[in-house]
């Protein structure tokens, strides 16, 4: 490990799917290794797997690793690492949930049907096939900062619209091969399960999705455009896999460039040009209260949010009790 690596945090994403019988025993295992350890980040469990990205020094992530490799059933499960400067998340978080990637079909077995994997290696040459359907599976709002050329948008909200689209918009007997792909995989590993449940013959999907791709693939060998949307405090990143020049809407979570960010209906931590129309008085009201306790505890250096926060809180409690405690003498 360099010198500089031990002075960044390293973020650690990855899903596995796999049959978990017991999910409330491992999510109290997660959640106290991951207290133990100094590591942020959500962690997602369900009986047909585990989906997370974590933050922390190198060490925790490494133990963390370890740790989840001494269970059999994540022996093979591989991660996808980049580095920040400062930490990306605010807490942890360990979620039970009936899919680890709700695509609205619980039943869906995603190692019977699993689409054909493509090694980014592999990804231009397969995508640039006439006889190819290219299909992004992400929300509309991530496909807009960035994708590949001729790739169909759904136009989905969220990843329960999929289906709605797959139904309506592909057809088996006029799209004889589909590829698809997603920001780290999972996403587009499950699609491809769904589409080959419904008797597409030919499926196939990016292995370790875009993420992986701009790792594996030269800037100057790329068919990517744009930036890529994740879900962590940088909200995007460019080829290098660096923060990308995207800010985020902390009301409506959404990504936001130059022009969102001079216009007069985005306020910090309150309004953007997306979600301006969508909210209420009295919302807007409670996000300009929640903004100003943020850049409160900014400016005293605390966290605003998590476990830190509750901390925090507890020690401005006393200490205000110690000044009107001696105020009183």
């Amino acid at each position: 490990m360099s010198k500089e690596e031990d002075n960044l945090y390293v973020i650690s994403s990855f899903y596995h799917f796999v049959s978990i019988d017991e999910p409330k025993t491992l999510q109290q295992a997660c959640l106290k290794f991951l207290h133990a350890n100094q590591l942020k980040g959500t962690l997602l469990i369900a009986t047909e797997g585990l989906n997370g990205t974590l933050s922390g020094r190198r060490s925790s992530i490494n133990a963390f690793h370890d740790w989840l490799r001494e269970d059999s059933r994540f022996v093979q499960l591989k991660y996808k690492q980049s580095y920040s400067r400062t930490m990306p998340f605010l807490r942890a978080k360990v979620k039970l949930k009936a899919e680890i990637v709700t695509l609205g079909q619980p039943d869906l077995d995603v190692q019977k049907h699993a689409g054909t994997y493509v090694k980014p290696k592999d990804w231009n040459q397969l995508i640039q096939s006439s006889d190819v359907t290219l299909v992004d599976t992400r929300n509309a709002y991530e496909v807009k900062i960035g994708t590949f050329p001729n790739a169909v948008n759904p136009h989905t909200e969220s990843f329960k619209d999929f289906p709605k689209f797959a139904k309506t918009s592909l057809d088996p007997e006029k799209h004889k091969k589909v590829a698809m792909f997603c920001t780290g995989g999972i996403r587009c590993e499950k699609s491809t399960a769904y589409l080959n449940s419904l008797g597409f013959d030919e499926v196939y999907h990016l292995d370790g999705g875009i993420l992986q791709y701009l790792e594996d693939i030269p800037e100057n060998e790329s068919l990517w455009q744009g930036e890529c949307f994740v879900f962590d405090e940088r909200v995007a990143v460019n080829h290098s896999l660096e923060p990308g020049g995207y800010q985020q809407c902390h009301a409506c979570r959404l990504p936001l460039d130059e022009k969102d960010l001079s216009s007069p209906d985005y306020v910090s931590g309150v309004s953007c040009p997306h979600c301006i129309s969508k909210t209420t008085v009295a919302q807007r009201a409670r996000f300009v209260e929640r903004e100003k306790q943020v850049q409160l505890a900014h400016a005293r250096g605390q966290t605003h949010i998590g476990s830190e926060a509750k901390f925090d809180q507890t020690e401005n409690r006393k200490a205000k009790q110690r000044l009107k405690s001696q105020q009183s003498q």
